[in-house]
């Protein structure tokens, strides 16, 4: 590939600007660190958004092995339990970091810190910030901290698209400019170790609560470097985004329902409690498939919060009722349409406990990584405590393994070249396809046609473009879920509806191993009028 423009990032370069990307390049300083990031930092961060919080075992009677044991039992059998443990563990010690860093986490009248209950926790043990700002509360304070640290530097407004490997090791990356669909001047940036932790992949569907910089252009870079990928096939749906036009859809946080409000059909009968004995506080699999039924069948579901919250809820959950309120809905009268929405990616690029991936010189973390602490489901508000435990190791491990080196740094940050987005089209039918064959429920049938739309779209991208990216992790999403069958977690095939003993195992896949599924499965012809582009 002809490059345009080489920049040395020195160091380290840390693709991605979420939380696990900017506590990773915090937890490295001083040592001489670049972030590379889509939007400005904190802006195109799934982390920003998240409303419950974050887990940790610090409730008096609460313990390091009980929130183990609720991260165990939400995985569905197939959780690595030596990670859930130490991470569990090591909870409290990473809330004190974000503590000192200023998180202004709620507290009770005696100035402890406040902690919440969320779905399959047996204790109460969310730490939050106002109800259900922790996300944008943490974000706005590790912003604040990187740029107030001169060891790191930000490049803002590229977004990376490919790995640049040299003898088997990963010696930087290729960036284009964040809002363009291809990159007619590639730019490489090098740097001696190099940490993904570029977000999920919930715009690869046409529902989800996810920023678009949520693509999944990650896991397809590494995939193509020959990295293996961890449980693809694992996509979580949060039970209830507010149904309606927006996109990404808002979320309604679930300490709604930990609170006590109910899911209702449009007679207003509740029809949780039949399906699951804790009912609106099951497993979020088990409720998304429940209101993804009443809507297939041509119903309505409203969460009701009204006796439950009620008046309070403007005070106690602003976020969602300014939602709310800007699509027409009252929450404190009215109950609030929902529907599910690809939320959580629990599977990525497979890195062990120190975040290393199967590739020399590439660590990730975060969501595009795949620890093996989240299993077939994850458990609520683990996620942001996984980016920080993470990201925590992979500074510890470069900085144990790296020798540190003074490289002259010489990006121009400020970089641009033209954008293009005419594979939007293209991009969107993806999106329809993978959340029709792709999403709550799935059959055999579905992810054929699925996996023959996507290797359609897959011969009409460029090389450095967007959809090669998306094509390539809709590919390994679809061809684990093809080869899994069973139903575990955060995948359900109705041709297979109940979990077997024989796939209570994590799944591990390479590219070329799903090339060799797509192509045993569906061989079809280019179309005549297909271009690259």
């Amino acid at each position: 590939m002809a490059h345009g423009n080489i920049v040395d990032a020195g160091d380290v370069l840390i693709v991605g600007a979420g939380l696990a990307g900017l506590f990773t390049a915090l937890r490295l300083a001083p040592r001489p660190v670049t972030v590379l990031a889509g939007a400005p930092i904190g802006d195109g961060a799934s982390s920003a958004w998240a409303q419950g919080g974050i887990a940790a075992a610090i409730e008096p009677g609460d313990t390091p092995a009980s929130h183990a044991a609720d991260t165990l039992a939400a995985g569905a059998g197939i959780v690595d339990a030596n990670i859930a443990t130490k991470m569990a563990h090591e909870a409290a010690e990473r809330i004190e970091d974000l503590l000192r860093l200023g998180v202004p986490f709620d507290r009770d009248i005696e100035g402890k810190l406040s902690v919440g209950r969320e779905a399959a926790h047996s204790h109460r043990r969310i730490v939050r910030v106002k109800g259900d700002g922790a996300g944008r509360a943490i974000m706005q304070a590790l912003v604040a901290a990187v740029r107030a640290t001169p060891s790191i530097t930000v490049m803002e407004g590229l977004s990376a698209y490919e790995l640049a490997v040299e003898q088997g090791h990963v010696v930087g990356i290729f960036a284009r400019p964040a809002q363009a669909h291809v990159a007619p001047t590639p730019l490489l940036v090098k740097a001696r170790a190099v940490v993904l932790a570029s977000g999920g992949i919930g715009q690869l569907y046409a529902v989800t609560t996810n920023p678009l910089e949520a693509r999944g252009e990650g896991v397809a870079m590494a995939a193509r470097a020959g990295a293996l990928i961890a449980d693809p096939e694992f996509v979580q749906f949060h039970p209830t985004a507010i149904a309606g036009t927006r996109d990404p859809a808002p979320l309604v946080t679930e300490a709604l329902r930990g609170e006590g409000a109910t899911l209702i059909n449009e007679h207003g009968e509740r029809f949780m409690p039949p399906i699951y004995a804790d009912a609106e506080l099951a497993p979020r699999d088990i409720v998304a498939r429940a209101i993804f039924r009443e809507i297939a069948r041509g119903g309505q579901v409203f969460l009701d919060t009204r006796k439950a919250v009620g008046n309070a809820f403007p005070d106690r959950f602003p976020t969602v009722y300014q939602n709310c309120l800007s699509m027409g809905i009252d929450p404190v009268r009215q109950p609030i349409p929902v529907a599910p929405a690809a939320h959580y990616h629990m599977g990525g690029i497979s890195v062990d406990e120190r975040g290393r991936s199967s590739l020399e010189g590439l660590w990730a973390c975060g969501e595009v990584a795949s620890t093996g602490a989240h299993g077939a489901n994850r458990l609520a508000s683990n996620s942001l405590l996984e980016a920080i435990v993470f990201g925590a190791r992979i500074a510890n491990d470069i900085q144990g393994t790296v020798p540190e080196e003074s490289l002259p740094f010489d990006a121009d940050s400020s970089l641009q070249v033209e954008t293009a987005h005419h594979a939007a089209p293209m991009v969107m039918a993806l999106r329809k396809v993978m959340s029709a064959h792709v999403g709550v429920i799935r059959d055999r049938e579905g992810l054929v046609n699925a996996l023959g739309e996507i290797a359609r779209l897959e011969r009409m991208a460029g090389p450095a473009s967007l959809l090669r990216n998306i094509t390539t992790t809709a590919k390994l999403v679809t061809a684990a879920a093809l080869a899994r069958e069973e139903s575990r977690g955060g995948h359900f095939r109705s041709d297979f509806p109940e979990p077997r003993a024989i796939w209570q195992h994590r799944s591990f896949i390479t590219l070329a191993q799903a090339d060799k599924i797509a192509e045993d499965t569906c061989a079809s012809p280019l179309p005549a009028t297909a271009k690259a582009i």
